[in-house]
């Protein structure tokens, strides 16, 4: 391990500690608990990148590498996915259709009486 790995090994430890135990100190903040995870997320990549975790050398070489892009596709596939069922399960609201129409005709009414052609 060079020195620079070693540097950088130690920076990952102690910024652990610090978000872990930052994170057991305030369970009750949903948003500092999601930041902490992403944080480990990113730690865990960065370790898995350069090289301080022991893996295959096919693996470090043409999976990790990838790994941000392939996580990004996946995300836009999830959120693409999340939205093709959002638009399938729409409910109707016979209700606000019935509205939009009235405010529909009385806008026509309001703009026949400016002598606008509407039709």
């Amino acid at each position: 391990m060079t020195r620079a790995q070693q540097t950088v090994s130690v920076l990952l430890l102690v910024s652990s500690v610090r978000y872990s135990s930052s994170a057991i100190t305030c369970t009750k903040d949903q948003n500092k608990d999601t930041e902490n995870h992403i944080l480990t997320y990113n730690q865990l990549y960065l370790v898995a990148y350069l090289g301080l975790l022991p893996l295959n050398q096919t693996v470090q070489t043409e999976i990790i590498p990838v790994l941000p892009f392939w996580a990004l596709i996946v995300f836009g596939c999830y959120l693409l996915g999340r939205l093709g069922v959002a638009i399938f399960t729409f409910n109707d609201v016979p209700e606000a259709h019935a509205e939009l129409q009235k405010e529909i005709e009385q806008a026509k009414v309001e703009l026949r009486q400016g002598k606008i052609d509407v039709d």
